[in-house]
C-alpha cells in the first residue's frame, strides 16, 4: 500500500457518493472527508461495533437502518457511511444527535447535515467497497461474500424489555415446517395480528412462550428462502395490523420496509427468526405507546402519536390543537373526557416513561436526558420526574440503571 494514495481514493469517493468516509489506523482516525457539515460524526454512538469488525470487508446496519461499510487492510480501516435508502424522520435524528452527544445549539445544524447525506442503496455501497478492496488487498468479491454485523447493544437500545423476554426468543418464535395439508396460519396469524392492534406485549410475551408449531404452505425450496418469505408475508400483515391500533401509516410502512430489507441481508436462518421476533415485538411496543385506556379514541390516539413525533420538543396542547385543525379548550375538555387525564398531564407522563427508559439504559447525563426531552431546565425536568415517579433521577438511575 505504500504506492496508493488513501486519501485521493477516499476524497474521490466522497465526491461522487455524497457520503461521508474515514481512514483510521490502528483505529486512530487519520482522515476525514464529507460533503456535508455535521456538528459531531454519528461514529461515535457505532464504534464499538465497527471497530470489531474484522474481516476484509463488511457493513454494519443500525436498528433505523442506516448502514457503515468497512474495508480493512493491515493497520488501515476505511469507513464510509452512514447512509439510508430511505430518509430519517426528524425524531430518529433527534435521538441520534442525543446519544452522539450533540451539543443542544447544534441539533438543528446535525438534523440538517445528516439530511443532506446522499440516500444509497446499500448494494451500490457494497460496491464501492469491494472497489477498494480489490485496490488495497488485491482480491476480488461480490456481495455475496460481504457479510452483515448486527449490534445486540442496539437491540438493547430499542428493547429494553428484553429482559422479560424468553431466554431464546429464536427458538420460542415458532418456525415454519414445511407442508402442503392441514395449515394451521390463520388462527396464529390472528392472535398475533390481535395482539399488535391492541398494543398487548404482555400477552404476546406470554403466547410466544409456549407458540405452536406453524404448519404452513411451501413458499419456497431452500430453507433461508423459506423463512425469509414468510417475514415479508407476517411483517407486512403485522404492519397493517399496527396501522389499525393506531400506528402512523407512514411510520408503519417505514419500519416494515426497514426491517424487509434488513431481512433480506440476513444468511444465517436463526438470525431471521430472532428478528421477527423483535420486529413483531416493536410494532406491539409502538402502538401500546399510543393507546390510552381499554377504549382509545381517534383523538387520543391522534395526541399520542404527535407526542411520539415531538417527544423531545417542548409540546403544549395549543400546538397539538394547532396541528389537529381544532381550538385548544376543544382539545383540552374532549381529552380529559376521554382519556381521564388533562392533555398536560398525559404529555409529561409520556416525557417523563422515555426519561425512566434512558435513564436505565444509557449513560448520558440527566442534564442531557432533560434538554434532550424539551425540559425548559434541570430543575424543571427534575420536579416533573419526581411528581410522575417519586424519584429524583438520579435516585432513579441510582436504583435501575442497567448500564453499569
Amino acid at each position: 500500500m505504500q504506492n496508493i494514495d488513501l486519501q485521493y481514493i477516499c476524497t474521490v469517493i466522497g465526491n461522487l457518493s455524497g457520503i461521508p468516509v474515514r481512514i483510521f489506523e490502528n483505529d486512530k482516525q487519520i482522515f476525514y472527508y464529507s460533503l456535508v457539515h455535521l456538528p459531531k460524526d454519528p461514529i461515535v454512538v457505532y464504534w464499538h461495533e465497527i471497530q470489531n469488525i474484522f474481516s476484509h470487508v463488511g457493513y454494519f446496519a443500525t436498528r433505523h437502518f442506516n448502514y457503515y461499510g468497512i474495508v480493512n487492510a493491515q493497520s488501515i480501516r476505511i469507513v464510509i457511511g452512514p447512509s439510508r435508502q430511505i430518509s430519517n424522520s426528524d425524531q430518529e435524528l433527534k435521538e441520534l444527535a442525543f446519544r452522539a452527544d450533540v451539543p443542544q445549539e447544534e441539533i438543528a445544524d446535525f438534523v440538517t447535515g445528516m439530511k443532506s447525506i446522499v440516500r444509497m442503496p446499500l448494494e451500490s455501497i457494497l460496491q464501492m467497497l469491494c472497489t477498494i478492496n480489490y485496490i488495497l488487498n488485491g482480491e476480488k468479491l461480490s456481495l455475496a461474500d460481504i457479510t452483515l454485523y448486527e449490534s445486540e447493544q442496539e437491540e438493547r437500545f430499542r428493547h429494553p424489555s428484553d429482559d422479560d423476554l424468553p431466554p431464546n426468543p429464536e427458538a420460542a418464535m415458532p418456525n415454519v415446517q414445511e407442508q402442503t395439508y392441514d395449515h394451521n396460519t390463520l388462527k396464529i396469524e390472528q392472535e398475533i395480528l390481535r395482539f399488535v392492534r391492541k398494543g398487548d406485549c404482555d400477552a404476546l410475551r406470554q403466547w410466544v412462550g409456549s407458540a405452536p408449531a406453524v404448519r404452513g404452505g411451501v413458499l419456497a425450496r431452500d430453507q433461508l428462502r423459506q423463512l425469509k418469505n414468510t417475514f415479508i408475508v407476517t411483517v407486512t400483515l403485522v404492519s397493517r395490523a399496527a396501522i389499525q391500533g393506531g400506528m402512523d401509516p407512514q411510520d408503519a410502512l417505514m419500519l416494515s420496509d426497514s426491517s424487509i430489507q434488513k431481512c433480506e441481508l440476513i444468511s444465517a436462518p436463526d438470525q431471521v427468526t430472532k428478528l421477527l421476533f423483535h420486529t413483531i415485538l416493536e410494532f406491539t411496543q409502538r402502538v401500546n405507546r399510543l393507546r390510552i385506556g381499554e377504549n382509545p379514541t381517534e383523538l387520543t390516539i391522534a395526541v399520542a402519536n404527535y407526542i411520539q413525533h415531538h417527544l423531545s420538543e417542548p409540546i403544549t396542547a395549543e400546538d397539538i390543537a394547532h396541528e389537529l385543525y381544532i381550538s385548544r379548550p376543544y382539545l383540552s375538555a374532549k381529552f380529559k373526557e376521554e382519556a381521564g387525564e388533562s392533555i398536560t398531564d398525559f404529555i409529561l407522563r409520556v416525557k417523563t416513561d422515555e426519561a425512566k427508559h434512558l435513564l436505565r439504559y444509557t449513560e448520558n447525563s440527566i442534564a442531557s436526558i432533560g434538554v434532550y426531552l424539551g425540559f425548559s431546565s434541570q430543575s424543571h425536568f427534575s420536579r416533573v420526574f419526581k411528581k410522575y415517579t417519586a424519584h429524583t433521577p438520579g435516585e432513579y438511575r441510582t436504583k435501575y440503571s442497567r448500564t453499569s
